[in-house]
């Protein structure tokens, strides 16, 4: 693709709308909420830059969490034992990345202004330093990873040595590959900002049909290759990942978009750029840190419910992360629009944008509770067969079914606030609803209702209604427009 046909596809609405300014009144500034489109706009081209930018986005998603659920599948035929020790690496592996998503967050949210503002020499140079953040803080994570491997399967719960044994071999093979998946995620990161959600669908799709090749060939020894079991899952992983990073190298490396990666330009610490991504990617740390011990208390507590109800709670997560996809991918494109309108200093582009992702996400998210409601029971046995993981698990389902219009709107409009730089308050929402109310409620439930994994997933639901109020009020506060960059 030439470099002018690909600006053309990342032209939008806001191309056709006048810079703002600082002044209160500029363009709805001092609103907490407008609902007035400006004439050079209609509500159709907002649709449009809003679904192109989240198709390409939900495709990758999608496709990626039904690799994921199609390893677990695979994995699942062994027994239960290879689906709990898989699912024990879950959130060790999340607390992992931690560090680097998080500034992935701040480069994402910059490179949207700078695009906004029309600046591609700051967005390349945000590009630049965030993959040298990556690039120190994946290999950091990954020696830690590797080397305390057992003792976080141990810390979550492994009931049994078959699953202990196999949960630290996966995530030791986990933390070989990591350095490739991190820089991968932040060059998916910054492209993501510039609204390019198609270059990121077509590498993943591509790592993707690796691995579900691989995971055939090296779980149970197929074509001549050894039986691995679950080594082989994990190490199919790391594979497709390690493909998905060489693409995505080409793709920056090429020059011809809006974001170039070229070798011959300065990779050293740039004081203002690195203020600027950790303002806004220290706060996403802390968010994401709070989120993942709030999720190993929450994962804790489940996992001494046993192995059968572990199990069935580990395949309705991999469902239930099937059902993130389509509020993740509108928040994708939230964040870039919010970022670049307020780049522009139109914060009512910014508004109108969010509003027409929410009401698009929310459409898609009844779909999708609808068919867990109806086809839950037949959904869960594709994982297992087994009646009581199968009953148990049709039944959670009912309760993610009811989730899925909060949980997509919540993960929209928190995406809005990040890509407003918005992260302070989203991780004191974190920490309230993920650290405090999701844990102590499964405690409750689980140790003094006795209710069982019922109990863990209603909890859950009582987390993603607060987590949903709170986010809500944040975001109609309008206190968003107000934030602003080092030397805007």
């Amino acid at each position: 693709m030439t470099e002018k046909a690909a600006g053309a596809r990342l032209r939008t609405a806001l191309d056709q709308v006048a810079f703002g300014d600082d002044s209160p009144d500029s363009y709805g500034r001092n609103q907490r909420v407008t609902k007035h489109l400006p004439p050079e706009v209609t509500s159709g081209m907002l649709y449009r830059d809003v679904v192109r930018i989240a198709w390409p986005s939900f495709v990758e998603l999608m496709l990626t969490q039904l690799a994921s659920m199609v390893d677990l599948m695979m994995v699942g035929s062994l027994g239960a034992w290879a689906l709990t020790a898989v699912g024990l690496t879950t959130q060790p592996k999340f607390l992992m990345m931690t560090m680097f998503m998080a500034m992935n967050v701040g480069a994402t949210a910059l490179v949207a202004r700078y695009k906004g503002a029309n600046n591609p020499e700051k967005a390349n140079m945000i590009m630049r330093q965030a993959l040298l953040l990556t690039l120190v803080l994946s290999a950091i994570a990954s020696f830690i990873g590797y080397l305390f491997s057992r003792p976080m399967v141990q810390f979550m719960g492994a009931s049994d040595i078959q699953s202990l044994e196999g949960g630290t071999i996966y995530l030791q093979i986990q933390m070989v590959g990591f350095v490739f998946m991190a820089l991968t995620s932040t060059i998916t990161a910054v492209l993501r900002g510039i609204g390019d959600s198609r270059t990121a669908m077509v590498y993943n799709l591509v790592a993707n049909i690796v691995n579900v090749i691989l995971n055939y060939l090296l779980i149970y020894g197929h074509g001549g290759f050894p039986r691995m079991e679950v080594a082989g899952a994990s190490l199919a992983t790391i594979l497709g990942q390690f493909v998905a990073f060489l693409l995505a190298m080409a793709a920056v490396l090429r020059g011809r978009g809006y974001l170039h990666l070229r070798l011959k330009d300065s990779f050293r610490p740039d004081k203002e750029a690195l203020f600027n991504i950790f303002n806004i990617g220290l706060p996403a740390m802390a968010e994401q840190l709070l989120m993942r011990v709030g999720m190993i208390i929450y994962s804790k507590t489940v996992a001494g419910l046993g192995t059968v109800p572990f199990a069935t709670h580990q395949v309705c997560m991999n469902i239930q992360a099937l059902s993130y996809m389509s509020g993740q991918a509108f928040a994708v494109s939230a964040t870039s629009l919010m970022g670049q309108s307020l780049g522009k200093k139109r914060p009512d582009m910014a508004q109108a944008y969010c509003d027409r992702t929410r009401r698009i996400g929310m459409i898609i998210a009844i779909g999708i509770g609808i068919s867990f409601a109806l086809f839950g029971g037949q959904i869960v046995a594709l994982y297992n067969d087994d009646p009581q993981i199968v009953e148990m698990g049709a039944t959670v389902l009912l309760l993610v079914a009811v989730m899925q219009p909060l949980q997509s709107s919540q993960f929209i409009i928190a995406g809005a606030l990040r890509g407003a730089g918005d992260t302070r308050v989203t991780a004191v929402i974190t920490f309230i609803t993920v650290l405090l109310v999701r844990p102590l409620a499964a405690i409750l439930m689980i140790e003094g209702l006795h209710w069982g994994l019922i109990g863990a997933w209603v909890a859950m639901g009582l987390d993603q209604l607060l987590r949903s109020i709170l986010v809500f009020l944040r975001y109609y506060s309008g206190k968003w427009k107000s934030i602003r960059l080092k030397q805007e």
